[in-house]
């Protein structure tokens, strides 16, 4: 089968398109996470969290977070270590929870996280008992009976119960039930999973690689490992080569020759489109990284700045903080990477007004 050549624009358009960031807009919230095959579940707020983000820039101002929790409550979707993902799509991952931690030759992580929940063999049992009698719960509710306690150099150190738990999930053990004011609530998770049929593992595997491909439109054949992303898709897909970039890829054929109407869309910086960095220069040629960790004077584009889309071409970010307790959206800046048209000003402060509309706040512009 010959490479298929594509230059720069094409690439780009692929991987919007993927992305359900053309036009026309999808309608439905389900297909949206099916296409997407996941969300990331991260509650910073400085403009709204990152899952509604995503739906709104796809969906329109007419989705509502309540169309989230309403889908996760009635489990049609399922959080999974920090990811929102179809409910169906399980049994394309409980193969690799009964192998927790691993299959073949374990790394020294591998092993040190296997030996750590091998320790406290008598706490995991009394929080499944807990849950088996009282469940859902938050993990503030469940005993902390470790006998090794839990050490890192990071915020983890000594909470023994919530890295169990992230681990017993790993583990296909337990599963996130909903979520209260304060975090997660825990249930054994045979209450939560759908009882599919598991799919073997090298089988799921490959239906992995291939739906991540056809979400992603175009990507690398293989690279570094990801805890929920597939690093390997080469046998997805058709090999292409992009003009200018460097390396093998491989391409979703069903996007292949399909026209292309773009718009303009304001992404959350945890936005598929620009999570992996160095895809995202290399095929839109676009500066960004996220600062919300940098010293304020240290920054850029700001604490939460959020990539512009418009057409096939990231342009700009949009330096703004939902202040809710004064009721506006306060845009503090826009930084053009390049300079924008009247046409491009005009369709950036449409969607500024849109998101503000959506969060029921007033804007706030900037002054000159």
């Amino acid at each position: 089968m010959s490479v298929h050549e594509l230059s720069r624009a094409e690439a780009r358009r692929i991987a919007v398109r993927a992305q359900l960031l053309d036009r026309p807009r999808p309608t439905s919230l389900p297909e949206v996470v099916r296409r997407l095959t996941l969300l990331q579940f991260d509650q910073t707020a400085a403009v709204a969290p990152n899952a509604d983000l995503v739906l709104w820039s796809r969906l329109g101002s007419a989705y509502r977070p309540a169309h989230l929790q309403q889908a996760l409550g009635d489990q049609a979707l399922v959080e999974v270590q920090g990811m929102i993902r179809p409910a169906a799509d399980l049994a394309l991952h409980r193969a690799d929870m009964a192998d927790w931690p691993g299959r073949g030759e374990l790394t020294e992580w591998q092993e040190f996280r296997r030996d750590w929940v091998a320790a406290n063999r008598g706490c995991r049992l009394d929080i499944l008992a807990r849950l088996r009698s009282d469940g859902p719960l938050p993990a503030r509710e469940l005993p902390d009976t470790c006998d090794v306690p839990w050490q890192s150099s990071g915020w983890t150190n000594d909470r023994n119960v919530l890295k169990l738990l992230d681990l017993m999930e790993a583990r296909g053990e337990v599963a996130v039930a909903g979520r209260d004011h304060r975090g997660r609530l825990w249930d054994l998770a045979e209450r939560i999973y759908p009882d599919d049929r598991v799919v073997p593992a090298e089988q799921a595997a490959r239906v992995r690689g291939g739906r991540w491909l056809a979400s992603m439109g175009i990507a690398r054949s293989s690279g570094a490992a990801h805890p929920v992303a597939p690093a390997d898709v080469a046998q997805a897909g058709e090999a292409a080569v992009i003009e200018g970039v460097r390396g093998r890829w491989r391409v979703d054929p069903a996007q292949l020759g399909r026209p292309f109407a773009g718009r303009t869309v304001l992404l959350s910086p945890l936005d598929r489109l620009v999570f992996d960095r160095k895809r995202m220069t290399e095929l839109f040629e676009f500066e960004y990284q996220l600062e919300m960790y940098k010293p304020a004077a240290k920054r850029r584009w700001g604490y939460w700045a959020m990539p512009i889309l418009h057409g096939d071409r990231l342009v700009g970010k949009l330096d703004a903080t939902a202040d809710r307790r004064a009721g506006v959206l306060r845009v503090d800046a826009i930084h053009e990477d390049v300079p924008f048209t009247k046409a491009m000003t005009e369709a950036v402060g449409h969607e500024i007004g849109e998101l503000a509309a959506w969060l029921g706040l007033h804007l706030d512009l900037p002054r000159d």
